[in-house]
């Protein structure tokens, strides 16, 4: 059986926390960045294991994509980033320069939570 998650982006964050998935990336000056360790990872070196889009149930312009994210050398974490009209140009292409390669092919959140 299958756990039910709300479409809100705090409880997908939680449950992979809980999966391990403790680092928080943070986009700056054209990298991701650990905030722990500061180290700057260029896309090639970002591989997505999941992602999901929400858009806000008040405000349709409220829209985001969290990405769970396993770097090369093995950090795995969270970004959550804006998407649509109030979208960071720069970080959206930082994400699109992503090789697909590095996109897993078993993304479905199903998979990673259940029982």
């Amino acid at each position: 059986m299958k756990r039910e998650y709300s479409k809100n982006e705090t409880d997908y964050i939680k449950k992979y926390q809980d999966e391990g998935y403790t680092c928080n990336f943070l986009f700056q000056d054209g990298s991701l960045i650990d905030s722990e360790t500061k180290y700057s990872y260029p896309p090639e070196e970002i591989f997505i294991v999941a992602h999901h889009r929400y858009e806000g149930m008040s405000d349709p312009d409220d829209m985001s994509i969290l990405y769970v994210i396993e770097t090369k050398d093995e950090k795995k974490g969270t970004h959550l980033i804006g998407y649509g009209p109030t979208a960071d140009l720069e970080e959206a292409e930082f994400f699109k320069d992503i090789p697909k390669k590095n996109y897993s092919k078993n993304a479905d959140i199903n998979e990673i939570a259940s029982e």
